[in-house]
């Protein structure tokens, strides 16, 4: 059934995300991300204590590129 759309007003649309209007099969938004984070990085909570005495990150990465970008 032919979807009804009324007045649409846009006001931003960022890189990562799909806009439509009317009627849709299938939308499958990609994206992919790397982080690299030392010890007690993604802590959350309250009254958190950490005790790390040394704490290194090491990241080697011979890839130029990790996953290639399809438009």
């Amino acid at each position: 059934m032919p979807a009804k759309v009324g007045a649409v007003k846009v006001n931003n649309v960022s890189s990562s995300s799909i806009f439509n209007i009317g009627d849709v099969y299938s939308m499958s938004p990609v994206s992919s991300a790397k982080t690299f984070a030392g010890g007690g990085s993604f802590n959350t909570g309250d009254g958190i204590r950490i005790n790390l005495n040394q704490s290194n990150t090491y990241v080697y990465d011979k890839d130029i590129v990790d996953q290639s970008r399809s438009e």
